[in-house]
Parts: structure tokens; C-alpha cells; sequence
């Protein structure tokens, strides 16, 4: 068995609804519920996953489907374990450099428990500061940042610098078309108090209303009228995911090495539609796997 991480990169507005709400959003996403951090449950992971392949191999990386036949029940569970997606970098307008990456010592302490070669922590800054790197992108003077309408003065840590290099080295997407999100990622890396960064992963998601016409009048029909909840593109997610040889028995897939091969081989353009809305473009997510 090993355990790693599947991190997802979002290259579109991302909407893994709840079904339900008590908000004044309609459609509003999943949330953790004792951080109220924006999250992707497990299942839907998995099943995004899933839907990559197909017959035996399917069942075997993932388990069998349900079986509404009591004598036909699935025999073995599948080979993949995959957590809940927990956000790493929540991406925020900011007055220079136009959007920031922020994130928490809490956040950051998440992923750092799980991965042995996770650089040092920082302390979380004092209420009202944010630690930068050294050569960040987003002050608009000496001392300040301005994200969104909230001003912070900055502190330089080398630790921010260090976390950036590390997540460029090993959570975002490969590949020269994200050249330019790998080279600036340090520039914009920002690390808030943990109440901040809770307040703007709550507040600063992405709104959208929506209206159903009339087709004959071309005018709203009665009731037609809803918004939407959705993590802006640019937002970063972590999954733990664990890796066991195949449960089948007399499976080609018997060891660990064999599933993780042919669990990373089935992404070929690294990319898998995550969440609702895909008619219209939504939940597009780049990965990285680090296994």
C-alpha cells in the first residue's frame, strides 16, 4: 500500500454543489463543516476518476458498481481510496499584480501532516499581517497588500518562498502551458491568519445568476430565476489518495506499482471535468498526482 496526493488545479469555475440550501445562494458549493472551507467530497472525486474507464478495469481500480440483485453483490472492493478535496490555495483579487494565492497556517499544516518532505511552517501572522516571499508581486507599497477591499501589511518570511518553490516542484500541473502559472506563483503566494483566509474562502467565491426564457415571449419564466455558487479558477485542491494492489482475485493488477501505473496512465491529457454544470464549461480541473 502507499499513500499519496492528488492535487487539482482549477483551470474553470468549479460548482460541487450540496443539493440543498440555507443560504441566500441557491445552489451553494460543499463546505466543511467546522472550517466552512470549500471542499470536493470524496465520492465525487472518485467517481470523476471513475468515469475515465471503463468494464473490469474500472471495477477493479474503483470497485465494482452497486448491484440492485441481492445474489449478484460485488465480490472485492477496489484498489483506490480517494479523500475529500481539501483547498491549498484559494485565489484572491488583489490591487496589484490582479489576483493573489492565499492560504493559512492551517491549511498549510493539513497537507504538511501527510508529506514527510513538506517544508517548515510558518507561525500564523499577527491580526491584520500577511507573510510574502521575498520578491512578491502583490504589494502595492512597501508595507501593504490590498486584497479585495482589506488592507494587510506584509512581513517577508523565506518559509513562503520555500512552500512556493515546493508546490511549484510538486503540486502544480506539469507542462509549458503552465510555464507562466509556475514561474508567478511565488510572487503571489500569501499567507493569512487563519480567520482571514476562512473569511475570504466564505466570502469571495464566484456568484452567478441564472434565467430561463420563454422561448415563444423571450421573457423570464415564473420562478426561472436562481444564482450559483462556484470556487473561482486558480484555486488548488489536495485529495489523499491510497494506492493498494488489485482485491480481485487472479488480477493482472497485483501489486502496487501495477495499479498506480494504470491508475495515472488513464489521464492522458491530465485533466477530468469535476462537479456540476459541465454543458457549460464549469469544474475543468488540470492534475498532478504525487505518488
Amino acid at each position: 500500500m502507499i499513500k499519496g496526493h492528488l492535487f487539482m488545479y482549477t483551470e474553470s469555475a468549479l460548482h460541487a454543489g450540496t443539493g440543498a440550501s440555507v443560504s441566500a445562494v441557491d445552489l451553494p458549493i460543499q463546505r466543511e463543516t467546522n472550517t466552512q472551507y470549500p471542499m470536493v467530497q470524496g465520492s465525487g472525486v472518485k467517481g470523476a476518476l471513475r468515469s475515465h474507464y471503463v468494464g473490469d478495469l474500472a471495477d477493479e481500480l474503483f470497485g465494482p458498481e452497486p448491484s440492485t440483485d441481492q445474489n449478484n453483490s460485488p465480490k472485492h472492493a477496489g484498489a483506490i481510496s480517494v479523500g475529500d478535496a481539501q483547498i491549498v490555495l484559494f485565489p484572491v483579487r488583489s490591487l496589484m499584480g490582479v489576483f493573489a494565492y492565499v492560504t493559512c497556517a492551517h491549511a498549510l499544516a493539513r497537507l504538511a501532516r501527510e508529506i514527510d518532505d513538506f517544508p517548515a511552517l510558518p507561525a500564523e501572522p499577527a491580526t491584520g499581517n500577511a507573510l510574502v516571499g521575498s520578491n512578491p508581486t502583490v504589494k502595492v507599497n512597501q508595507q501593504h497588500v490590498v486584497l479585495d477591499e482589506f488592507t494587510f501589511k506584509v512581513e517577508h518570511s523565506s518559509v513562503v518562498t520555500k512552500i512556493a518553490e515546493w508546490l511549484v516542484g510538486n503540486a502544480l500541473p506539469q507542462g509549458d502551458e503552465y510555464r507562466y502559472w509556475r514561474d508567478t506563483l511565488a510572487g503571489r503566494l500569501v499567507i493569512l491568519p487563519d480567520t482571514d483566509f476562512r473569511d475570504f474562502a466564505l466570502n469571495s467565491t464566484q456568484i452567478s445568476t441564472h434565467v430561463r426564457l420563454d422561448s415563444a415571449k423571450k421573457t423570464v419564466k415564473d420562478g426561472a430565476l436562481w444564482t450559483t455558487e462556484s470556487v473561482p479558477s486558480d484555486a488548488l485542491f489536495a485529495s489523499s489518495v491510497i494506492v493498494r494492489k488489485s482485491r480481485k482475485g487472479n488480477s493482472t493488477l497485483n501489486s502496487v506499482s501495477a495499479v498506480s501505473g494504470k491508475l495515472t496512465a488513464g489521464f492522458e491529457t491530465g485533466r477530468i471535468q469535476l462537479g456540476g454544470d459541465e454543458t457549460t464549461g464549469a469544474g475543468v480541473v488540470a492534475l498532478r498526482w504525487l505518488l
